[in-house]
């Protein structure tokens, strides 16, 4: 494992949940100049309460990187994932309360944000995707819909059949600005593992995030999960992925897929497969036939059953192929895919 460097590449990496917390403490290994772009459309849990009692944009995701990346003394760090274990407060994390606490003393969401990672001395910055208080809807290939992020797992289910797009409520949320910003300025920009339709396609939902991407001359990868994901992608390829996060944005939004080439042990496989879930099949021929380059690379590990990206294996590769190509990419030109490919 290197050592954490002085400055290192400028690296921006989009999603939420554990999927972008566990990419940032590999990053931070390697660079100080990291940006982690956070979505706002959870509504369950902790978080969920208190976006509905204060009206403010739901904390959990942005306190998974706090952790991720903080640099705090074990005493200001542990109480951050403290959750309450009785009364009302049964089930909510002190993490939360704080960023709350914040928020209600600051002008935005994001200032916040900002003073709580001052308190917790992070490596980086962590920066809201939108301060909107938005929702998320999904809308089912059979034309049944949801709203609300925390439902569409059990409508997928009662549904039995894929989701056909998402949207946020109100639609057009404006990026901030900072986001914008960090995206235009970034060497390397990473869609990072974790929940396609409610982690990572929502950020790209909010009006100036494609468009930065897309002026960006940075390299973009998107790491592609290691396992389908019940509720959201059963029975999805690598090229499912890329199609659904295309017809979210744009064809052509990034250059390079990364996907895991570790193997996974058959008793993991098999209890997978009995919650509906299974390694995602990567169909090289779809996924180049869409403009888009596959990079296999062992980034995978196995914790308590459980499949995860190892963070300093998938921060190490992401480092590598920064350093590999060391260019800036020219903006997408006619080579890449169409619509009509995309919708396929």
């Amino acid at each position: 494992m290197a050592n954490l460097i002085s400055g290192g590449p400028s690296i921006v990496a989009i999603g939420g949940g554990n999927g972008l917390s566990a990419i940032l403490r590999g990053l931070k290994l390697y660079t100080r100049n990291l940006t982690a772009i956070v979505t706002v459309a959870d509504d369950g849990g902790g978080s969920g309460m208190l976006r509905e009692d204060l009206g403010m944009p739901p904390p959990g995701d942005i306190r998974n990187c706090m952790e991720a990346l903080a640099n705090a003394e074990p005493l200001m760090q542990q109480p951050l994932s403290y959750r309450f274990t009785e009364g009302r407060l049964a089930g909510q994390a002190f993490g939360n309360l704080l960023l709350a606490a914040l928020d209600g003393v600051s002008d935005s969401f994001d200032q916040a944000v900002a003073r709580m990672s001052e308190v917790m001395a992070i490596t980086g910055r962590i920066l809201p995707v939108t301060n909107s208080n938005v929702q998320l809807e999904a809308t089912f290939e059979n034309g049944a819909s949801v709203v609300g992020e925390s439902r569409i797992f059990r409508c997928k289910k009662e549904q039995d059949c894929r989701i056909r797009r998402v949207r946020l409520i109100p639609e057009h949320p404006r990026a901030l600005p900072a986001a914008v910003e960090a995206l235009e300025e970034a060497e390397v920009i990473v869609l990072a593992p974790g929940s396609l339709y409610t982690s990572i396609i929502p950020n790209l939902l909010v009006d100036g995030i494609v468009d930065a991407i897309r002026r960006s001359r940075a390299l973009k990868v998107y790491v592609c999960n290691v396992m389908t994901q019940d509720g959201e992608t059963e029975g999805y390829t690598v090229s499912d992925h890329i199609r659904a996060l295309f017809k979210h944005s744009c064809p052509g939004l990034f250059d390079l897929c990364l996907t895991n080439s570790s193997p996974i042990p058959p008793a993991v496989v098999q209890r997978y497969a009995q919650e509906g879930a299974e390694p995602i099949f990567c169909d090289r021929e779809s996924v180049e036939a869409l403009g888009v380059e596959i990079v296999s690379r062992p980034v995978s590990t196995v914790e308590n059953g459980l499949v995860r990206h190892n963070p300093g294996h998938l921060a190490w590769e992401l480092v590598q192929l920064h350093n590999q190509r060391n260019i800036r990419v020219v903006t997408a030109g006619p080579h890449r895919a169409t619509h009509n490919q995309v919708e396929k």
